[in-house]
């Protein structure tokens, strides 16, 4: 296999982690801009507050005849005063939150980028200190806790990934030149998806089971969670094209050396040689051999020095290469 055959066994697991690359920064990209439709509909987490339905009784406002006429016993008079959103989509590095517009969503607030970013509903949706949040159930409470932890470690696995899977890139380019290169782009290859498949799978179970909670504790108040499957699936696509460029370095770590296996005879012309008859410094190459002897015979010597012959050893060979 030639220099054309390590080519191709290097551009597929290239291929496949730029693939990789991309689908990472998609991820990153959701909840960015919330004028753009795509980056909106990337998201891990969404919670749909349209038909909120929380007492105001529940809430700590003063009584006066002000607030009783504000706040009565409907949904939209208690919407208005949390000023509470029709749904929050839960990213990456933010939330968004907006309304919706004849049945379709319109983001209309971004929060700024947070590293290591969690949602806490209790500080979004401003029920600190309204009594509210003492409702929420234990469950739900220290689900919050562990999700702030774990989106912490979520975030950092993210970070590495992204980092390694561009040093992939890099040492793959050496990867054309010797089977050293595509050895040391493996290792990497393996690192990079051992932090991917952890930051899939922490962000997969993680709001998995927040969801979960947070349902349970919620759905008195008409409030839903769901999990976005735009996002996860992206999430699980990056997985796959790192695992699969893994396994194409490993490859190309054993085989595809560039060597060419083909041995060439002859000159750089490529014309292959043959052996053809030579003659013979003590005889004639044409015509039968005569053999005379008898007193006063002296053998020809065509021109050798008698002295060399017999003095030194001399090496004949009776064929020679020629290019044919």
């Amino acid at each position: 296999m030639g220099k054309a055959g390590r080519f191709a066994c290097v551009f597929t697991p290239m291929a496949l982690t730029i693939a990789s690359l991309i689908c990472l920064i998609i991820v990153g990209l959701g909840g960015t801009n919330k004028n753009h439709a795509g980056y909106n509909s990337l998201y891990f987490f969404r919670a749909n507050t349209t038909d909120i339905n929380i007492d105001p009784t529940d809430l700590n406002i003063p009584k006066n005849p002000l607030t009783d006429a504000f706040i009565n016993q409907t949904k939209d008079g208690v919407k208005d005063a949390l000023d509470v959103k029709d749904f929050y989509h839960i990213s990456l590095w933010n939330y968004c939150a907006g309304d919706f517009d004849n049945g379709k969503d319109k983001v209309t607030y971004c929060s700024p980028r947070k590293n290591e970013f969690w949602f806490n509903p209790v500080e979004v949706w401003g029920l600190n200190n309204t009594g509210v949040d003492k409702l929420f159930s234990k469950e739900l409470r220290a689900g919050l806790d562990a999700y702030q932890k774990a989106a912490k470690w979520m975030f950092i696995a993210y970070v590495v990934a992204v980092v390694t899977t561009i040093v992939e890139i890099l040492v793959g380019i050496f990867a054309l030149f010797s089977r050293i290169g595509s050895l040391a782009t493996t290792i990497v290859s393996t690192v990079s998806s051992f932090f991917l498949i952890a930051f899939a799978l922490t962000a997969t179970i993680l709001y998995a089971t927040l969801m979960g909670s947070f349902n349970g504790a919620v759905k008195k108040y008409n409030i839903h969670g769901s999990l976005g499957h735009n996002m996860f699936v992206v999430v699980w696509l990056a997985v796959a094209f790192s695992f699969g460029a893994g396994l194409f370095w490993l490859f190309s770590s054993c085989c595809c050396s560039g060597r060419s296996n083909r041995i060439k005879y002859g000159d750089e012309s490529g014309k292959q040689g043959k052996y053809e008859r030579v003659d013979s410094p003590y005889g004639h190459r044409e015509g039968p051999a005569h053999f005379q002897s008898g007193p006063g015979y002296q053998a020809p010597h065509h021109g050798l020095p008698l002295n060399n012959v017999g003095s030194k050893p001399t090496a004949y060979e009776p064929y020679r290469t020629a290019n044919v």
